[in-house]
């Protein structure tokens, strides 16, 4: 029996004495020991989108009481009218039928005044709008569709705006139709274009000695995340200003002209009928106006779940990378590293993701960075001191462990050119631990081992 392994030996005892004697054992360890710590790690990922979803949850509560993303759709002037269908039978069936009618001209000013709401750790960005809308309808025409005079319901036009959450409204919505006011109701008699809305009979005739209907009118609407339009008008303008830094233009139709500072943003938007797929008048449900809409979205500067979710990415490198630098230097030093020790070392580096993550939800992600990568730094380095007690050995630790944490800190600043920086950085680690392993002598480590 092998006198290094006596019968009443353990598994670790075993597994010490095994790596003490063999290089080949202690690299096989360190792997496996890497491989193990990513589960830890996969927890950590785990966590931190619990706590992403939790935010997720809080905002929506938010904006759910304040007013949710918000669409605008119209003004829509809709004229009924009758068709008559002679069956087989020779019985007249009259059928209630609906017209829709876009805007000649469509002009929106709006201001987007952002506020912070919070709900214990969490906040949203949400706004208020002042939006004024103005234009004009050209005199509606059936001519096209051959509808006789006397079927059309001219008495029973009206006017819809779409408003996808009436929650938002801020104060009586009216509108001036030519000379006169109208007060717009809650709900609409075209879910097909408007699900959601406001509406209000106006008074029209079959002949009408200008040709035209103008309208304005102005809504004071609370909304969170986004705010669109859809480009009703044969011409549409929408100019729109806040001091919110961060916009993000969405949807169909980006801005022709746009100005971001530090101080806010102004967008301009100007959409002719020819750059949609929907004319101008139609029938019932022969158009659909989905997917034509634009507008802002106010984005919130880089997530720190996003920021951490991708930090943990890293930890098979760091952790990897900072077993090796252990290795290395005890094999400098003659000095055997235990493999407690190196389990300890591990779990040192997956605490620094929990503490990344606790503390940025309090002072937020570079701070915390800081904070977490200093203390973990130097409470290896400690505990490297104590195992070698030599104070230039612990120092090249620290500024490896430090060069480390600030080249992950950079690339995740940097997300458009992560990979390239990621991939520069780890052939720069792989030439620096060839560089350093270039003298050794591996047979000769191994013998030694074997030997004691």
């Amino acid at each position: 029996m092998d006198s290094n392994h006596p019968e009443g030996s353990t598994f670790f005892e075993r597994l010490n004495a095994r790596m003490q004697s063999s290089i080949s054992v202690r690299l096989f360890f360190i792997a496996i020991l890497s491989l193990i710590l990513l589960i830890p790690a996969a927890m950590v990922e785990d966590l931190i989108r619990e706590r992403s979803y939790r935010k997720s949850e809080v905002i929506h509560t938010i904006n759910n009481g304040w007013g949710l993303s918000q669409t605008i759709t119209g003004p829509i002037l809709t004229i009924p009218y009758l068709e008559h269908t002679i069956t087989k039978d020779d019985e007249v069936i009259t059928l209630r039928h609906q017209a829709h009618f876009l805007p000649e001209s469509l002009y929106v000013e709006g201001d987007l005044k952002t506020s912070v709401r919070n709900i214990s750790l969490f906040e949203s960005v949400v706004y208020n709008s002042q939006l004024d809308f103005s234009g004009n309808f050209t005199h509606p025409s059936f001519e096209e569709w051959k509808i006789a005079t006397e079927d059309i319901l001219w008495e029973e036009a009206y006017v819809s705006l779409g408003i996808t959450d009436m929650r938002g409204i801020q104060d009586q919505l009216d509108i001036r139709w030519n000379d006169t006011e109208h007060t717009l109701s809650p709900g609409t008699d075209n879910r097909d274009l408007v699900a959601s809305g406001v509406s209000t009979r106006v008074p029209m005739e079959a002949d009408s000695s200008s040709g035209e209907h103008s309208f304005q009118l102005t809504i004071d609407l609370n909304g969170s995340e986004l705010l669109h339009l859809y480009p009703l008008g044969k011409t549409t303008e929408f100019a729109l200003s806040s001091a919110y830094p961060h916009p993000g233009f969405v949807g169909a139709f980006l801005p022709d002209e746009r100005e971001i500072s530090a101080d806010g943003f102004t967008a301009h938007w100007k959409i002719l009928s020819l750059n949609r797929n929907y004319p101008q008048q139609w029938k019932d449900d022969e158009h659909r106006i989905l997917g034509s809409e634009f507008g802002v979205s106010l984005i919130t500067p880089v997530d720190d779940y996003q920021k951490s979710t991708r930090s943990v990415k890293y930890a098979l490198m760091m952790i990897a990378f900072t077993f090796l630098i252990f290795f290395f230097l005890e094999i400098r030093s003659g000095k055997k590293v235990h493999p407690i020790q190196f389990i300890l070392v591990g779990l040192a580096l997956i605490v620094f993701y929990t503490l990344l993550i606790a503390l940025s939800e309090h002072i937020g992600f570079n701070p915390s960075y800081l904070i977490s990568s200093v203390a973990v730094t130097a409470l290896i380095a400690m505990y490297f001191q104590a195992i070698f007690k030599q104070f230039k050995m612990t120092a090249i630790l620290m500024a490896v462990l430090a060069l480390m944490y600030g080249f992950i800190f950079t690339t995740l600043q940097l997300q458009d050119y992560a990979l390239l920086i990621g991939s520069i950085g780890l052939f720069l680690v792989l030439a620096l631990v060839m560089y350093l392993s270039r003298k050794v002598d591996w047979y000769a480590l191994s013998k030694g081992g074997e030997s004691e």
